[in-house]
């Protein structure tokens, strides 16, 4: 085998730790001697022994002058865990094959460095662009300080989320619906507005294929979700963004006594939250990743402040005519100045198109 199709395994053996390491990235790690492979490990939950830890104690044999495979750099500093660069070294290792550098500060180059200070053969940057797509999550709130912003809609052809009533189940097919229940196994949190939760009594929960339930995020500067909706009665881990001037108010006990976490925040002159803000609270509750699934004046916030980093469209065959637009007036009156995205993938889910663009 390559070097390429070992680092191709470490990141298959990676993926198994969706939703259970975040904020932790993603790592899977292959061990290998005399053309075979003698262990294999992958990061399995946040706080727990790293990939390499794993691989080196799945051993079949002695590891020494074995190489090692890992999708991204390994750590050289004390965490939840003591640094897996010095367990490379103490087990004699020979050679490790590193899919892509760590963007941490407290890790880019220095775990190489040490390695190769020490006698230590590295090889970096192979299937580099598959290595840093697998942890877009972990790289963007390690760089930017901010969680990983999806928005993802059901649409038909001509744009409607809904209907003139607001009714939007089903635009899209069983088979798109399930690949979102697979969304949000992969992502932190899942957010929506209240208008959303009023209307169509999401549970915004795991429940057609197998993985751990987002938590939920609700924006409702006025305080004006009903509590008996599904939201705060299924899962917990459910967090409300309101007014500051709700604090206190007799309905924001009622939703804590729930075991709703609640957020108050200014709101500008327009009724509108400082998106910004709310982000940074997120983040500031180790939340690395949000699936925003509505509704339109959600949509439109974060596209207007130019605060998500991804769209997931289902796009179904259907035709409304009227009904609730996807998006509405964001500030845009010329074609030259459409904001311009790109076609990151495209899937057929039964008749659905599902688009996924980057900016």
């Amino acid at each position: 085998m390559t070097d390429e199709s070992y680092i191709k395994l470490t990141l298959e053996i990676a993926k198994k730790g969706i939703g259970y390491v975040s904020p932790n990235p993603l790592v899977g790690a292959v061990l290998v001697k005399e053309g075979k492979i003698i262990g294999a490990g992958y990061h399995q939950k946040f706080g727990e022994a790293h990939a390499e830890i794993n691989a080196i104690n799945s051993a079949s044999e002695n590891v020494e002058g074995a190489t090692l495979f890992v999708n991204l750099e390994p750590c050289v500093h004390f965490g939840k865990t003591p640094p897996c660069v010095d367990a490379i070294l103490e087990k004699k290792i020979k050679k490790v094959v590193i899919g892509t550098l760590d963007v941490n500060s407290l890790v880019c180059g220095k775990g190489v460095q040490k390695l190769k200070e020490n006698g230590v053969e590295v090889k970096v940057g192979i299937l580099e662009n598959e290595c840093v797509e697998l942890n877009k999550f972990f790289f963007k709130n390690i760089t930017k300080k901010s969680p990983y912003v999806t928005l993802k809609a059901a649409i038909t052809l001509d744009g409607k989320i809904a209907d003139a009533s607001y009714h939007s189940k089903w635009i899209s097919s069983t088979a798109s619906r399930k690949q979102v229940h697979k969304l949000r196994s992969q992502y932190d949190a899942v957010l929506v507005g209240a208008n959303t939760v009023n209307k169509d009594d999401p549970q915004l929960t795991v429940r057609l294929v197998e993985g751990r339930n987002p938590k939920r995020i609700v924006l409702d500067h006025e305080l004006k979700t009903a509590v008996d909706r599904r939201i705060f009665h299924s899962e917990k881990n459910v967090f409300l963004f309101t007014s500051i001037e709700k604090k206190g108010s007799s309905k924001a006990k009622l939703l804590e006594d729930l075991g709703v976490k609640l957020f108050f925040l200014k709101i500008d002159d327009k009724k509108r939250f400082h998106l910004k803000q709310v982000l940074k609270k997120i983040g500031d509750e180790k939340i690395a990743s949000v699936l925003v699934e509505g509704g339109a004046k959600i949509y439109n916030s974060f596209i207007k402040d130019n605060l998500f980093d991804e769209l997931q469209i289902f796009i179904a065959p259907k035709l409304l005519g009227t009904g609730i637009p996807f998006l509405s007036d964001f500030g845009i009156k010329e074609i030259s100045k459409a904001r311009k995205l790109s076609i990151h993938s495209f899937e057929k889910f039964d008749d659905d198109l599902l688009l996924s663009l980057r900016k």
